[in-house]
């Protein structure tokens, strides 16, 4: 019985040392230098204040056409970058676009991602930019991820005319239960506490704090939610509990055989033809 003990008690103990070392590598800022911007965007670099601590960079991709401004909010450990493609489209259809780097990542400096936290006060600070720039604009929000969790979290709710979120999870409980689950199996919701208890102590918030699902009733704009149908880490039950506690008008798209990908990647046509007509609806 003693060397089962022994082997169970190493086996917990490499798994609690996992699960920090990966809680760290998670809320771990990911600096980069991003460079100059495509040549084809002809956008101009930017940098404004956020209550987050940081000052934000980014590009702002101004247009003549008056369809209005579109901000794009990259997913988690990501950059405006991996938003680039989107910003294509969005300015062929005459959209000026916004694209910003959350605080730790990217070109933004930041101590630590906060799984939204943080981040909501980088959106408030964007769309502020965005008002001072056009007061009367239409402005549409497309967030990724963490970046669709950070304009839900937002607090004052957002003062925009169109939502779009991609992949975002209701609760961050649900969202570290399933990526456990995932990798671990049933284990794996047996450790699920442990990883969410990292969350006060290494970033000053709660899980509490953390639930976008307790927000989007709160959103007076119309809302796209989009999410993989084979999405794993955030399921299509997931994906529904937010969107039935939504306001009217709001529209579900699950994209065919997609999991938690890159979404405009996966089903580029369809993805363009949809979130152009929702926004064209402002």
């Amino acid at each position: 019985m003693r060397p089962f003990l022994i082997i169970f008690a190493a086996f917990a103990t490499s798994a609690m040392i996992c699960i920090f070392a990966v809680g760290w590598s998670l809320a771990h800022p990911v600096q980069t230098r991003i460079g100059n911007a495509p040549a084809d965007l002809n956008a101009q670099p930017i940098t404004f204040a956020s209550d987050s601590g940081a000052n934000v960079h980014g590009w702002w991709v101004p247009t003549e056409d008056d369809q209005g401004a579109v901000l794009l909010l990259p997913g988690i450990r990501a950059n405006r970058l991996s938003m680039v493609d989107r910003a294509r489209f969005l300015r062929r259809a005459g959209y000026s676009i916004l694209l910003i780097d959350f605080q730790g990542t990217g070109e933004t400096k930041g101590d630590h991602i906060t799984f939204g936290w943080k981040e909501s006060r980088d959106v408030l600070a964007a769309v502020s930019f965005l008002r001072g720039i056009h007061p009367t604009d239409r402005i549409a929000i497309i967030g990724s991820s963490l970046g669709g969790v950070a304009a839900l979290l937002a607090t004052p709710p957002l003062k925009v005319d169109a939502l779009v979120l991609e992949e975002v999870y209701p609760t961050i409980e649900i969202a570290t239960r399933n990526r456990m689950e995932n990798y671990l199996g049933g284990f794996g919701r047996i450790l699920t506490p442990a990883f969410l208890n990292q969350l006060e102590w290494r970033l000053d918030v709660s899980a509490s704090q953390l639930r976008p699902v307790d927000h989007i009733a709160s959103v007076a704009c119309p809302v796209l939610i989009i999410s993989g149908e084979k999405d794993r880490n955030t399921r299509p039950s997931d994906t529904r509990m937010l969107f039935e506690r939504g306001r009217s008008p709001k529209h579900l798209w699950f994209v065919p055989n997609a999991g938690h990908v890159d979404l405009h990647r996966a089903a580029r046509e369809e993805y363009e033809t949809r979130v152009l007509a929702f926004l064209g609806q402002m």
